[in-house]
């Protein structure tokens, strides 16, 4: 799965998100910042996240995923 698939699928399900993806061999790490973080705990934040990559994660097209979600205060924006 490419870089931008996955930036869309995240996009797509979080409003107003900015996403940043890279991976590291076969890690997918992520940066996500969405001002529909506001109020969340952290475990909320990553399973909004999650909830935008299910299906990937669900058939193995996706594993192994470290995740930084960040409102757009707590990224400097």
């Amino acid at each position: 799965m490419q870089p931008e698939q996955i930036k869309a699928l995240i996009e797509g399900q979080i409003p107003g998100s900015q996403v940043d993806v890279a991976f590291e061999g076969s890690h997918l790490q992520l940066t996500v910042v969405s001002a529909a973080f506001s109020g969340l705990s952290r475990l909320k934040k990553q399973q909004m996240v999650y909830g935008a990559l299910s299906e990937k994660i669900a058939d193995g097209t996706l594993h192994a995923v470290q995740m930084k979600t960040l409102t757009p205060e707590e990224a400097g924006q």
